[in-house]
């Protein structure tokens, strides 16, 4: 019988912590910082943006991590029509130090070294990957809708023993413009992993850049996907870094709630296109 998340719908509106915002830009990274008004010791998560999308286009869903306790530092580089992924992987690693070194907010806030993770959309999802190969601050991360990068994340996750979470497109969603397999990714990860996938979720549904997405034709952010995306990376931090036992549903592999379903074994696969590379000989 399946895990049910049944904090989900609770962890995907606004948490108690009010929040506060920065400027990364003071320790020479250029982007932005959210934590709690207070809090010692607290989880923290550098988040990566998707390509040609910078932090604003996330300003909501990063909110909404602080307002759960976790500080997010996130990086506004690489933000071109041709970013450098390693370039980018190697500011999410800056911004883990940046979170980990200093007193944050008002002096109110600090970071445990210990409670670190990374997270990312789509190009950030994959540099969230790169970032965490050989890097022992990391203890968890997050790739939502990751794209393909180079190096490549998908050989990167081979040596991955970091618990992951890695969030796809639901199979009914139009995802023509996702630039990636994350169930491949997902496949390949070598440590404890979960997979998860949200009703007509796909790459174009989580920033939050509405007037972009219509001006080029992608459609728009889908409000319901958001708020679930926001639940499932909340729990799922909360319980790997902070040890919230109440989350541990988000951590399981066959985790199931309202609107989302997970993948394992030879469904994911079978999703990850295992099946027909075999034949191939490029799996």
């Amino acid at each position: 019988m399946s895990a049910n998340l049944k904090n989900l719908a609770e962890l995907s509106k606004r948490g108690p912590h009010r929040v506060m915002e920065g400027d990364l830009g003071y320790t020479g990274l250029p982007g932005k910082i959210y934590v709690p008004e207070k809090g010692n010791g607290i989880p923290g998560v550098a988040f990566g943006h998707d390509w040609m999308k910078n932090v604003g286009d996330y300003h909501a869903t990063l909110r909404h991590l602080a307002s759960w306790g976790i500080a997010v530092a996130a990086p506004d580089t690489e933000k071109g029509f041709r970013p450098n992924h390693a370039g980018f992987a190697a500011d999410l690693e800056s911004a883990l130090q940046i979170l980990a070194g200093v007193k944050l907010g008002n002096g109110n806030v600090t970071v445990s070294p210990g409670k670190l993770g990374i997270a990312g959309h789509g190009m950030g999802g994959g540099a969230a990957v790169l970032a965490s190969v050989d890097n022992d601050k990391v203890n968890a991360i997050a790739a939502v809708y990751p794209a393909d990068v180079a190096p490549s994340a998908v050989t990167a996750a081979r040596s991955l023993y970091i618990p992951g979470m890695i969030i796809g497109p639901d199979k009914d969603a139009n995802a023509i413009f996702d630039p990636g397999n994350p169930a491949k990714l997902a496949y390949n990860w070598a440590g404890p992993v979960v997979y998860r996938s949200i009703k007509k979720g796909n790459q174009q549904a989580l920033s939050e850049d509405n007037l972009k997405k219509l001006l080029v034709g992608v459609g728009r952010s889908k409000r319901a996907v958001q708020e679930t995306t926001r639940g499932l990376l909340t729990g799922f931090f909360l319980h790997q870094l902070e040890g919230t036992g109440k989350y541990s549903s988000f951590s399981e592999m066959d985790a199931s709630g309202n609107g989302v379903q997970s993948i394992t074994g030879t469904d994911l696969a079978e999703a990850a296109g295992l099946h027909r590379e075999q034949k191939s000989g490029l799996f």
